[in-house]
């Protein structure tokens, strides 16, 4: 299926393939749309109105130009031109397409998508550099942020929540680059990752008792691993009687709790003054009666207080972290710890991460595109001057089939956790045979 085709079939109208020169005519009809109407009279006017009401003065102004054009190539640069007005221009049938994950524009000439894995390019182009950071500024003035030469890099988040990365030049060398990482409307429930073979029942049953029981957990991961997808599935199994305090750098986790409190960074302003962090946010969340924290990902100094927070009675903390194995997430633990503090010995700081995480639990993103859980493993503490860590269970990758699609087994180590005892202290008794279990994929 093309891509005309898949656009046509996802968006439930014909699509016209403009032809270049029309292209201009788009941006002539929306400069005298702009002369002609006031859009900041029309936005207290309900939107589906205001829409009805602009696509007609367009299609009035489509009839005064001289340009010969077929009905559906009205009907197309029409519904581009009110994309241009309302929403993102070109993205906006990207973003109306629910297949994709993410869309990645390479300067104003090549946008790719993921779609269940897999990036392909598509149609849509920009008609320059100067169009594409008209929709970049769009987005991040929407939430109170700015991209200019002084500040040419931003992250942002659309309405959706869907989170936004832009780098425009003098950073980005051939002109300006955005990654859009789609929120999904239809959250992941614990039991839609089951059946998807992102992980076993076994697995989830032994993570869904961790979290019960108020263990800590870091999940881990490269880009794109799904892990903050992992993070809001855990979630669910928080008690909705429990305080949750959130602290992402650009919101996009979507707890159902009733009583949750949401928190976020902000940037410096003109002046380079005014920037809040993680770690601020972090420290006064310990002022807000939090039964859990939640951090959306610790990437610097903010790992301290995170692993003080687990250690002072803030049991059953999530958070992500980026590493391609469980010993690399306790060895970048230990870097920002020491980006937080240059006078903490090393053995000081394992000997803090081996008291406050209990499990860590790895997601990998494979060549075909699946998500899997790869390990889940448990810090049994230390031993000498080195944290300990044991796998409970495992994905053994075995190999592709002709097709390119990865075949492996989850399998259970056979090893009982050493916080079994905490599980059974806290009511939860698991299944005998769950640490037996094998499963192929």
């Amino acid at each position: 299926m093309t891509w005309e085709q898949r656009l046509l079939k996802n968006a439930g109208r014909p699509k016209a393939v403009l032809k270049p020169e029309y292209q201009e005519l788009k941006f002539t009809l929306h400069r005298k749309l702009l002369d002609k109407i006031n859009l900041e009279a029309l936005a207290t006017i309900d939107n589906q109105r205001v829409r009805g009401e602009v696509r007609q003065a367009l299609f009035s102004l489509i009839d005064n130009e001289p340009t010969l054009l077929s009905s559906l190539e009205k009907q197309q640069i029409c519904e581009e031109v009110l994309d241009e007005v309302f929403g993102l221009g070109p993205l906006e049938p990207l973003l109306q397409d629910p297949t994709i994950s993410d869309i990645l524009v390479n300067t104003h000439k090549q946008v790719y998508v993921e779609r269940k894995g897999l990036l392909e390019l598509t149609s849509v182009t920009f008609r320059d550099d100067q169009h594409l950071i008209r929709i970049i500024d769009k987005i991040v003035s929407q939430v109170g942020r700015r991209i200019d030469e002084s500040t040419p890099m931003v992250d942002a988040r659309l309405a959706d929540g869907s989170r936004v990365n832009a780098v425009i030049p003098p950073l980005a060398v051939d002109g300006p680059l955005m990654s859009i990482r789609r929120f999904s409307t239809d959250k992941l429930m614990p039991a839609d990752l089951v059946e998807k073979r992102a992980m076993t029942p076994g697995m989830m049953e032994l993570l869904e008792a961790a979290v019960k029981a108020r263990m800590n957990i870091i999940i881990a991961g490269g880009t794109g691993a799904g892990k903050t997808t992992l993070l809001n599935a855990l979630s669910f199994f928080i008690s909705p009687k429990e305080r949750i305090v959130t602290i992402e750098d650009a919101a996009e986790l979507q707890l159902k709790q009733p009583h949750v409190a949401r928190l976020e960074t902000r940037p410096p302003n003109l002046e380079g003054n005014g920037a809040v962090r993680q770690r601020e946010l972090l420290v006064n969340s310990l002022r807000m009666r939090p039964d859990r924290i939640v951090v959306g990902e610790t990437r610097g100094g903010e790992a301290l207080d995170m692993l003080q927070a687990m250690n002072t009675g803030h049991d059953g903390s999530l958070t992500t972290i980026h590493a391609n194995a469980p010993r690399d997430a306790v060895s970048r633990l230990e870097v920002m710890v020491s980006m937080a503090t240059a006078n903490m010995q090393l053995v000081s700081i394992r000997q803090q991460i081996a008291s406050a995480v209990h499990l860590l639990v790895q997601a990998s993103r494979f060549s075909d595109g699946s998500r899997r859980v790869t390990h889940v493993t448990e810090v049994t503490g230390m031993e000498g001057e080195v944290v300990t860590l044991q796998d409970i269970f495992v994905f053994e990758k075995r190999g592709l089939t002709p097709e390119g699609k990865v075949v492996g087994r989850f399998a259970a180590t056979g090893i009982r956790p050493k916080f079994y005892e905490k599980l059974l202290a806290a009511g939860i008794r698991l299944r005998s045979d769950l640490f037996d279990e094998v499963a192929e994929v």
